[in-house]
């Protein structure tokens, strides 16, 4: 995880972030800041100049990879924020940015070749976002991957801005599409205001959603026979999941401070069925010494407490529906997995107070513009304070619990199962309207907008804390198997009762729960996390998640 940042302004005098700006991206890369200057002289006319920033968490390879990246012979400059787990269909060894910048330079050659920096950049698989100076073509190139998965935000003016994140008060920045990738020619403009960005997208092939594959919309002639254990998907999925946990949890550098047993990954953990099946495949996979932290949040909701005013906060937290749900899994993960080191987190600080989510509104509003509504501050806050990783740390399902500071670097989101199996209401209600004709077409809407909706908001909110979330439900691989499985094969609403004590929506992963030991975690219904932490409707009942919050 790093914070990149990109200024083209109009005169000589290069400038940088603002004090404010630079410590929210120190936030994100605690580990090092660069800055690359690169005037931009026209002859006969005023000039640009371009200054590159990058901060570093330093997470692949066996060194600190200071950025900005800077190749020694063409000049040109990488800025680089996110993991490149596979380039041309091959896994990456090493330092992933390092590797990178090598493939682009070799693409740009000494004519400066945009069909082929474009043709590398597409061959890239994995969460990154992105700011490349091709210094001999006078070309920047910048953009998000496919899904979107990185922040990565746009600002005009007296300057051309690219940024992680805003500064504060964070208004007139807008989010980078992850539509594509986008090109500046620099050497064609006298002024910011002049620079036009042209658009390429990130494949040409228009009926793939989100330029990844193309979606099954077959509708059976007749009711399907139902899903079970044994049906070939389960098995499918299960070896989709372990392929994209395997980079994401091994081979993660041993944080600073930490012992060599300690947490280096932390799940995001509401107890729920997307995260306990993460948690638990992870444990086959990690080496068998290594603690794994499961972080709880639960959070003081004053209209509640005025309901329950015998009750403690702790009391009031312990209520919490993720609580509840979390220290269910989590014993049931121990019994499971009796030699891995698990550690219930309920974080942060034991738990939050009302006092200390009103304390961080200001920032949280800033950190997660240009989403601007109720709705989107009150996941915004459960993920923000969850990603904090501070709280009473209980071990092995023993009562006991001590203040504790997770160690971990890496957390994992079970983002993305939802919308690729059917795990929402509007699913089922799709379904019971109009058939697999009508499930089809809610399921290809959710998966062609995840770019657009959330992933960008919950980057900058969770990598605030210099830490890293990764989503093993959206790797590519995962992703496309996914869109192409027929919907019966992936949720089962032709069959809700036919036996089968699970429910239909995301029926394929309940049964892989279900194999892999964790029964009553296949059964969980599915919770919103602003309900399951109480962040939602803190003021009022009344307010509605689609208000504004800044005019």
């Amino acid at each position: 995880m790093c914070g990149i940042h990109a200024a083209i302004s109009a005169d000589a005098d290069c400038h940088k972030p603002s004090p404010g700006l630079e410590q929210r991206l120190r936030n994100r890369g605690p580990d090092h800041l660069g800055v690359v200057e690169v005037p931009l002289r026209q002859d006969g006319e005023s000039s640009l100049c371009l200054t590159l920033t990058s901060t570093v968490l330093s997470l692949r390879g066996g060194h600190l990879a200071k950025q900005p990246l800077r190749d020694a012979e063409s000049g040109s400059v990488l800025c680089w924020n996110g993991e490149a787990w596979k380039l041309g269909g091959k896994p990456v060894e090493g330092n992933d940015g390092e590797a990178v910048l090598s493939l682009l330079t070799a693409a740009s050659g000494e004519l400066g070749d945009e069909d082929s920096v474009l043709h590398a950049l597409r061959s890239i698989e994995g969460p990154f976002a992105f700011i490349f100076l091709d210094k001999s073509a006078k070309r920047l190139f910048y953009g998000r991957d496919r899904l979107g998965r990185r922040s990565l935000l746009l600002k005009r003016g007296d300057e051309f801005l690219l940024s992680s994140v805003a500064e504060a008060p964070a208004k007139g920045w807008a989010e980078v599409e992850a539509d594509g990738c986008y090109t500046i020619q620099l050497g064609e403009a006298s002024s910011p205001m002049d620079l036009m960005p042209t658009r390429h997208d990130w494949d040409q092939n228009k009926s793939l959603v989100s330029s990844i594959g193309a979606f099954n919309a077959t509708v059976p002639a007749a009711v399907t026979p139902p899903l079970t254990g044994q049906s070939p998907s389960v098995e499918h999925l299960r070896g989709h999941l372990t392929e994209s946990l395997r980079p994401r949890v091994l081979n993660v550098p041993t944080p600073p401070m930490a012992e060599t047993s300690d947490a280096r990954v932390a799940v995001l953990f509401s107890g729920g069925l997307d995260c306990t099946v993460l948690a638990r495949i992870a444990s086959d996979i990690m080496p068998s010494g290594q603690a794994i932290d499961l972080i709880n949040v639960a959070f003081e909701n004053p209209r509640i407490a005025s309901q329950n005013t015998k009750l403690s906060t702790a009391e009031l937290c312990e209520l919490c529906p993720d609580r509840v749900t979390g220290r269910r899994s989590f014993a049931e993960l121990s019994a499971v997995c009796p030699d891995r080191p698990w550690r219930f987190v309920t974080a942060p600080q034991v738990n939050v107070p009302y006092e200390e989510t009103r304390a961080h509104r200001a920032e949280l509003i800033d950190l997660m513009y240009p989403h601007n509504t109720e709705m989107d501050l009150s996941i915004a806050c459960a993920l923000y304070f969850a990603a904090r990783g501070q709280g009473m740390g209980q071990v092995d399902s023993r009562p006991d619990a001590e203040p504790y500071s997770t160690t971990a670097r890496v957390l994992l989101s079970g983002l993305g199962a939802d919308e690729l199996f059917g795990g929402y209401v509007r699913h089922a209600t799709a379904f019971t309207r109009s058939g697999y004709p009508g499930l089809v077409d809610e399921l290809k809407l959710d998966v062609g907008r995840l770019g657009k909706r959330n992933l960008g908001r919950d980057d900058r909110v969770m990598a605030h804390w210099g830490r890293e979330v990764r989503f093993p439900y959206l790797d590519e691989d995962l992703v496309r198997w996914a869109i192409e499985l027929p919907a019966w094969e992936k949720c089962d609403f032709d069959n809700q009762g036919a036996g089968c004590d699970f429910d239909p929506e995301k029926r394929v992963l309940r049964l892989l729960a279900d194999r892999l030991g964790i029964r009553s975690v296949a059964a969980e219904k599915k919770r919103a996390i602003q309900f399951g932490a109480r962040t939602a409707k803190m003021e009022s009942g009344r307010v509605k998640g689609t208000t504004l919050i800044l005019a």
